[in-house]
């Protein structure tokens, strides 16, 4: 394994000496080429080529992320396998995505190996920008990295300090007035220092194709690293401001039918968001062999939500307003020994440790039916509100005897919830659960890796749900999510290229799983039984000759196992039995037209049902996307790129759980930016 990280580390380092502009990433947490990704410790925690994990796992690179230039994190996995960001059609709200058909937005969401914890409204959200890759590890992983859904977690990389000196200054303009400067500054503190600093930050005013739903966002995130070359520590910080619209949706006038007629109130519509994250990860090494860690992040979310919808009275429609709020706060405390070495024959990547995490979150809430101004003069009563501890042991082994290796991973959790209810009684629940993961796989000497796995997962739940969305009374405290997946898998990285392919069959079983329930025209949870099962084929390739290539293929089916009444033996509303997607560039390096990239992509979604019922069909969709770039001689270092989305304005509707939405129609955007 070794040797196989060194070429790899190689390859990212001759990417760097040869791209005419260099990179944002560097090469610690995320080793990369191009669209192609070498080692990663997301899937293991530990370094390991992602060509000889064995498991599903998805990168989304540096280079994938700046030539597609995503405005949201759902937009960064819409080219990735069996990860479905398309739900709910245009709603820069939150980053709602689903892994192999099953939702991840609550249990799958982590940043830098820690949980991001979301509660039901105060949702994080990510900033492309200040990203250098984002890890998709598929199906339940809750056996080292606890509290995680079966569809799979998203791993967001942060940009950390680069050893070099770097410089980044972004223009960027396109639809709907919008306007972004950013920029990107790193290096050592002064020559031969210890200390490498990073400076990320952007400032964005723009609308939106719906009145008065703006785009609006400062983000700043400062980085410190420290490396003695025995211990090596990294302060990663975040503060950011965004207003989005409080309403994304459009009026339903009859059920599975959406009309052109927004639900939204112009002039009562922000969706104010503040978050901070404040963290570190520390390691030092005792000798050749052992290595501790500890990885720590403490985080707040406040919101402050102006929303509005329509109802029929009569034969008119009349307006409600509502008005939100809700905050989080979170710590994560993570700790691991790291040991490498030999019984015999067999050699051992260990590591065990332990974690921890706290999350409070509370909830405002009121709605009238006067006018906005009456509404926003309102009280805005407490309604409820949850307190989470969790503490977890875990313990993975990573063996190799010949050309077999075997992954066995367990856990032990141990969660205690606290819910507040609006007249400000408590109640208390004590959940514990183990999980699993064992995996077994056998390399051939062409870089062909066969592989098959069982794991499982245990993931308690933040928030309410309700048995019955439409009545209040029903409303409790979620009970764990548990599963199990059955997984085999072919991998193919030969030595020497630029490639990855990779192909997987799988099967998961989940109970109690959460679901958004939005027939009742608010946010709320309910729990079901699923079962997922399909295949995933996806290519990442770089060619010498300026060719970049990101293809993907998935067929899948999530049946409803236990649910309400009538759904039992359904497929669950939303999720299309086909995906399909390519993105191609190709980067002329010689003549007159050397400097200039040329980019195409095509997704393609295929029907789903619109209700659990499945009485809704939603038909397929196709989006095409273009990219342009440029990159001029006489002017090292500066670029001019521009992007467009749904090239044919597609916006057809989408429905999942009985409310049906529209997608967002054609965008673009232009930048110019200089790298020095």
């Amino acid at each position: 394994p070794g040797s196989i990280i060194s070429t790899y580390r190689a390859r990212a380092l001759q990417s760097k000496i040869r791209s005419p502009v260099p990179n944002h990433s560097t090469t610690d947490t995320l080793v990369q080429d191009g669209y192609v990704p070498g080692t990663s410790r997301t899937a293991t925690k530990l370094d390991t080529p992602v060509g000889r994990i064995p498991q599903a796992v998805t990168i989304v690179t540096q280079d994938q992320i700046e030539d597609q230039a995503p405005r949201t994190l759902n937009e960064a996995l819409g080219y990735t396998a069996a990860a479905n960001p398309n739900n709910y059609g245009f709603d820069t709200r939150f980053d709602a995505f689903f892994l192999r058909g099953l939702p991840a937005y609550y249990n799958g969401y982590f940043r830098d190996g820690l949980r991001q914890y979301n509660a039901p409204t105060a949702w994080f959200k990510s900033e492309p920008y200040g990203l250098e890759g984002v890890a998709v590890l598929k199906g339940p992983n809750s056996s080292l990295y606890g509290v995680s859904g079966p569809g799979g977690i998203v791993n967001l990389i942060t940009k950390r300090p680069k050893d070099d000196r770097y410089r980044e200054i972004e223009l960027t303009t396109g639809a709907n007035d919008r306007a972004q400067i950013a920029g990107d500054f790193s290096g050592p503190l002064s020559e031969g220092s210890e200390f490498s600093y990073r400076l990320t930050g952007l400032a964005r005013k723009a609308n939106s194709d719906l009145p008065g739903y703006a785009d609006d966002k400062t983000y700043f995130a400062p980085a410190l690293s420290w490396d003695n070359g025995v211990t090596r520590a990294t302060l990663l910080a975040e503060v950011s401001s965004s207003v989005t619209g409080g309403t994304a949706a459009f009026y339903n006038p009859a059920y599975g039918e959406v009309s052109d007629l927004y639900e939204g109130d112009p002039d009562y519509n922000d969706f104010d968001q503040d978050q901070w994250r404040l963290g570190y990860e520390i390691e030092h090494d005792l000798n050749d062999s052992v290595t501790l860690r500890q990885s720590f992040r403490a985080a707040r979310v406040d919101i402050d939500l102006e929303y509005s919808g329509q109802y029929p009275l009569g034969a008119d429609l009349a307006r409600y307003w509502g008005h939100y709020k809700e905050n989080i706060d979170t710590l994560v405390l993570d700790n691991g020994l790291r040991w490498s070495g030999n019984t015999g024959a067999v050699s051992h990547d260990i590591l065990a440790g332990i974690d921890m995490t706290r999350a409070d979150y509370e909830t405002y809430s009121t709605l009238g039916y006067v006018s906005a101004a009456d509404t926003a003069a309102a009280a805005v009563p407490f309604t409820g509100a949850q307190e989470q501890r969790q503490m977890g042991i875990y313990l993975h082994d990573q063996m190799q005897w010949g050309n077999w290796q075997a992954f066995a991973s367990a856990r032990w959790d141990s969660v205690e919830t606290t819910t507040t209810a609006a007249d400000r009684s408590t109640g208390t629940q004590e959940d514990t659960g183990r999980s699993g993961r064992l995996a077994l796989s056998y390399d051939w000497s062409n870089g062909v890796m066969v592989y098959g796995s069982v794991s499982t997962s245990f993931a308690p739940n933040i928030g309410f749900v309700y048995d019955d969305p439409a009545d209040e009374a029903t409303q409790r405290a979620a009970r764990p999510t548990q599963s199990t997946q059955r997984e085999i898998g072919l991998k193919y990285a030969p030595e020497g290229t630029n490639l990855l392919l990779s192909a997987a069959v799988f099967d998961i079983d989940q109970r109690d799983g959460t679901v958004l329930d939005v027939s009742t025209g608010e946010n709320r949870q309910r729990q079901l039984d699923l079962n997922s099962r399909g295949v995933e084929l996806e290519a990442q390739a770089n060619w010498a000759n300026g060719w970049g290539v990101i293809a993907s293929y998935a067929h899948q089916r999530v049946r409803i196992e236990k649910g309400a009444a009538g759904t039992v033996g359904n497929e669950l509303s939303g999720v299309p039995n086909d995906t399909l997607s390519l993105w191609g560039k190709y980067d002329i390096q010689s003549g007159p037209a050397a400097g200039l990239g040329l980019a195409a992509g095509l997704r393609y979604v295929g029907e789903s049902y619109g209700d659990d019922a499945n009485a809704i069909t939603n038909d397929d969709r196709v989006f095409v996307d273009l990219g342009v770039s440029y990159q001029p001689a006489q002017l090292p270092g500066v670029e001019m790129q521009v992007n467009i989305k749904n090239l044919f304005d597609q916006q057809k509707q989408t429905c999942t759980a009985g409310y049906c939405y529209r997608d967002e129609g054609r965008t673009w955007t232009a930048s110019l930016s200089r790298r020095f």
